[in-house]
């Protein structure tokens, strides 16, 4: 369902997803001492537990249909790859050459891309 290209339907709701985890990265990304343990911190939160579309608290059900049968584990395996690569991308982009974040990437951690988040109410990152 998630690679699916009718009308580019999936295809955009990938971007949206992803410029929400990329938040979540930010606000993990300026709490981490050091670009080492940033990396250590993105692979932790790419496979910590998410919801997938039809479950309770997926900020995006209106974009994504729920998926059936065996496509539940299919999006479940795709979704954390695009989170382990989008993870490791923003790590290099957030810390550089530095051992330390980016002022620049990191207030972006304020910011909420269309006033949704993939991290539930009251769950810290």
């Amino acid at each position: 369902a998630v690679v699916s290209t009718q009308s580019g339907h999936y295809g955009r709701g990938l971007m949206i997803y992803l410029t929400l985890y990329a938040t979540d990265c930010i606000v993990k990304l300026q709490k981490s001492p050091s670009k080492n343990q940033a990396m250590k911190d993105m692979y932790s939160l790419a496979i910590s537990r998410f919801s997938l579309p039809g479950e309770a608290g997926f900020p995006l059900n209106s974009v994504y249909a729920r998926p059936q049968g065996g496509e539940v584990e299919k999006m479940r395996s795709y979704l954390t790859q695009c989170r382990q690569e989008l993870g490791q991308r923003m790590v290099e982009k957030v810390f550089g050459d530095s051992d330390k974040p980016s002022k620049w990437w990191t207030c972006f951690s304020r910011r909420k891309f269309m006033d949704k988040t993939l991290t539930p109410l009251g769950q810290h990152i």
